[in-house]
């Protein structure tokens, strides 16, 4: 039995769920609400948490890295229309197993629930098929290793690539240096422009890269 919660703000999609999910075998939703706290999910024990990528007045991603953190055992699957490219990424780094659009089949739900419950990673099929998804199932598999020279990048630049490797946010980046998100957000986009990269992800692919053509 796959121990399921969903958090969803939107009062007829989380009861669909809990509908439909409770009807087939082998799954049970044992906690449902628009909101959540660490302490009602680890009374739940969900093996699996949907996680509306869209929460208001909550931060969907501050509550995926709150689970990762606080509850290893529980695999998060984040529920979206259509993610930025972008905030895929912060999802990834936050330890997100799984990635649904919210019009996808039954099926493609279910299936995407047994996979992250058996331990694996999934993106759906809209999102496989482009290149910057194959770098992200990259990064998931194989990580990020720590920043080699770029003799391009200045001092502080190459500070932040560093962190982006390790997989911290915009956020965690921002407290480390004791500087603001809007000023990692414009060191990121100085090295994306000097490296002639497109994604956070991509620079954690380079540094990846970079560190293994050091050791051969």
């Amino acid at each position: 039995m796959i121990q399921i919660a969903i958090i969803e703000d939107n009062r007829l999609v989380r009861e669909g769920l809990t509908l439909k999910l409770n009807e087939q075998a082998g799954f049970q939703v044992t906690y449902s609400a628009a909101s959540g706290s660490i302490d009602a999910l680890r009374e739940a024990a969900p093996r699996v948490l949907l996680l509306d990528a869209g929460l208001e007045g909550v931060d969907s991603l501050e509550l995926a890295e709150r689970v990762r953190d606080g509850l290893p055992e529980t695999q998060v699957i984040v529920m979206d229309l259509l993610p930025v490219h972008e905030e895929l990424v912060e999802f990834v780094t936050a330890g997100v197993a799984g990635f649904v659009l919210k019009d996808a089949t039954l099926e493609d739900l279910l299936a995407t629930i047994r996979s992250v419950a058996g331990g694996r990673t999934i993106l759906p099929p809209e999102m496989a098929s482009t290149l910057f998804s194959q770098i992200v199932q990259e990064a998931v598999l194989r990580g990020a290793d720590e920043v080699g020279e770029a003799t391009d990048l200045t001092p502080r630049e190459r500070k932040v690539v560093g962190l982006i490797g390790e997989g911290m946010s915009n956020k965690a980046i921002a407290k480390s240096l004791e500087i603001s998100p809007n000023t990692v957000k414009s060191h990121v986009r100085n090295v994306m422009d000097k490296l002639a990269l497109h994604s956070r992800l991509q620079i954690a692919a380079y540094l990846h890269k970079g560190a293994e053509e050091e050791t051969e």
